[in-house]
């Protein structure tokens, strides 16, 4: 982590007013102080750390605050409005919902979920025969591994053991925790899973760019399994893979010949696999879902975030006879399946397919990664790796000097670029995050491409005048 937490003081910027965006006071603005003054008094400090802007309405790909400022957002809000924010299919779906006056129903049947449902499977692959609907994305990791262990005790009542990946997240409930595999953000627990194990990420740097596509990734897996297998993990009782289908600070995905490999390794163990698609689903990647990058074909995933589109809606979605292991009411969640948010769900998936938006993200794609990589061309001693697939981004940063991880140049990057108009993922570390909405028009995603290299010279210069 950088520790780099950006100054609430406000700051005279240059005014900025484009088609796409406009900066008209001081940032933070002066204004807004007060707001995040009483959040630091009133709330538990686990919740701040985003840019200090108070969004007040966000509509198509835009952000505005109250006092005229408007940025071209490269969030989604962490990747959930996909079909852009405040889409007029969903929200008109909302505003019939809301009429209709009916906003809970716990798990009694209503019209709309068994819609949604109905949706969803078909439009998803195979595989995917049923679902069970939850809140968050954390609680679809969680519900995904009971469901994992479940399934292995069919086979023998020792077959609960889970693989994950170092540094990977699946949420912040004890069990995602776990998942992890990072001992400082789960010491809280107190205690380890014992049959919980780690793989180590196998992340690009660890290989020598001059090897490049030649270097055996399926035998660098086999060689992680060895290491594995050395430090006493019986395979025969392994019931399941979690994987963070990228990993998610940086945008990092697994090499395609490593999860093959796995994948034929979890075929011959009758080991199920699970993808976490929560932040990659419904177009992000250019794909459907991330795990289609990889040709394999998973047992279950977990999705969430960009389901609805806005509304609180998660999901396991998988092949029937796993689907259907807990009992009769064995299984439930007080807000699944909620009036509202299914129908925000149907109202989604129909919009990105009545607008195209997964072929639209792999389009945006070429054109934002084409500019990004003339960007790391501009400054390769800053820049030293570029990843993603479609609408989804991670900008790597290094230090010049010590060729370390920069964390603080990176923040400065996310700040400066705040303070011009375009709000992209501050992640705290050396990686800044970008995913507009699948919506944003060619000429705003190069407009923002260029207020980001118009920030990262301006720190550059700054830091030299040091």
């Amino acid at each position: 982590m950088s520790g780099y937490i950006i100054p609430l003081i406000p700051k005279k910027v240059p005014t900025v007013k484009t088609q796409f965006r406009q900066i008209k006071t001081e940032i933070p603005v002066p204004e807004s102080t007060s707001i995040f003054r009483d959040l630091e008094k009133y709330e538990s400090r686990s919740m701040h750390g985003q840019l200090p802007v108070v969004w007040d309405r966000a509509e198509d790909f835009q952000v505005f605050d109250k006092y005229g400022n408007c940025w071209i957002d490269f969030t989604s809000t962490i990747f959930l409005t996909n079909s852009g924010h405040a889409n007029p299919i969903i929200t008109s779906a909302l505003q019939e919902k809301i009429n209709q006056k009916l906003l809970h129903t716990y798990t009694f049947a209503h019209e709309g979920r068994a819609q949604f449902l109905k949706k969803l499977i078909e439009i998803t692959p195979n595989f995917c025969e049923k679902a069970f609907l939850l809140s968050a994305g954390t609680e679809a990791t969680e519900c995904a591994v009971k469901l994992m262990r479940m399934h292995g005790q069919t086979i023998r009542s020792s077959k609960i053991g889970i693989i994950s990946f170092h540094g990977s997240m699946h949420g912040r409930t004890m069990c995602a925790e776990m998942l992890r595999g990072d001992p400082d953000s789960s010491a809280w627990i107190g205690y380890k899973d014992p049959n919980i194990y780690h793989l180590p990420f196998p992340y690009p740097w660890l290989v020598d760019e001059s090897i490049g596509d030649s270097y055996d990734w399926g035998e660098h897996f086999q060689r992680d399994i060895e290491m594995l297998r050395k430090n006493r993990a019986n395979f025969d009782d392994i019931c399941g893979f979690m994987i963070e289908s990228y990993q998610g600070w940086g945008a990092i995905f697994y090499p395609k010949a490593y999860i093959q490999a796995l994948a034929a390794f979890a075929r011959e163990h009758e080991i199920l696999l699970t993808f976490d698609e929560i932040q990659g689903g419904f177009g992000r990647s250019g794909r459907l879902f991330v795990y289609q990058h990889y040709d394999v074909e998973p047992d279950l995933i977990c999705i969430g975030k960009a389901l609805s589109g806005g509304l609180p809606l998660s999901a396991v979605v998988g092949r029937r006879e796993i689907m259907d292991l807990p009992e009769f009411g064995s299984m439930s969640s007080t807000h699944s399946g909620n009036p509202l948010c299914c129908t925000a769900a149907l109202a989604n998936l129909n919009a990105i397919e009545a607008m195209n938006l997964i072929a639209e993200s792999e389009r945006k794609g070429k054109i934002l990664h084409h500019n990004l990589n003339k960007l790391k061309d501009k400054f390769p001693d800053r820049i030293s790796f570029i990843l993603g697939k479609g609408l989804l981004a991670g900008i790597i940063i290094t230090n010049p000097e010590t060729r370390e991880p920069d964390g603080l140049f990176a923040s400065k990057v996310c700040e400066r670029a705040m303070q011009k108009g375009l709000l992209v993922v501050h992640t705290g570390r050396e990686a800044i995050k970008i995913g507009p909405p699948l919506t944003i028009p060619d000429e705003a995603l190069i407009e923002g491409i260029v207020v980001l290299d118009e920030s990262f010279q301006e720190v550059i210069n700054e830091e030299g005048e040091k």
